[in-house]
């Protein structure tokens, strides 16, 4: 497992109740995995992946300077989940809070039912937009390019900047 100090990007998104509240709460939070060095604006998107009607989420990068292994980053984000009243019932479900870890330094890591980098990050406009915001020049460590060249190729329809 990686050592030392990693920048590490958590996804956050949130489409049940107050929303924004949601996604400030997880952002309290997150201070538990490391100090937030970079926060990118808060975006409105429309579902993805899903059947039927879903409301609206909001989805916002936080860039984290961590200690912690992915493993264990991933433990912290399913706690503040669950804290912030995650309730998990079916797959693809709307939710109050979902935490990805996204990236997690240059680490390409499967085990134990985690994987770095998120294996469809490279298709999610939703993350990828706001990660560009303020990670651009990080290079995907599996397809070896920018951020911003796969935000550039990603499906941005149904996203709108909010704050």
């Amino acid at each position: 497992m990686p050592s030392g100090v990693v920048t590490a990007y958590i996804g956050l998104g949130s489409n049940l109740g107050d929303r924004i509240r949601n996604l400030q709460g997880a952002v309290e939070r997150l201070a538990t995995i490391g100090p937030i060095t970079a926060l990118s604006s808060v975006f409105e998107t429309k579902p993805w992946g899903v059947e039927g009607y879903q409301p609206r989420y909001l989805n916002q990068v936080a860039a984290i300077s961590t200690t912690l292994d992915p493993l264990d980053v991933v433990t912290d984000l399913l706690s503040i989940e669950y804290a912030l009243g995650r309730a998990r019932e079916e797959k693809n479900a709307s939710r109050t809070l979902d935490l990805d870890l996204l990236l997690h330094g240059e680490n390409v890591i499967e085990a134990s039912g985690v994987t770095v980098p998120h294996p469809r990050l490279h298709e999610r406009a939703f993350v990828l937009v706001p990660l560009a915001q303020i990670a651009p020049d990080v290079v995907h460590p599996v397809f070896g390019r920018t951020i911003a060249e796969l935000s550039d190729e990603s499906d941005r329809s149904g996203i709108s900047g909010i704050a």
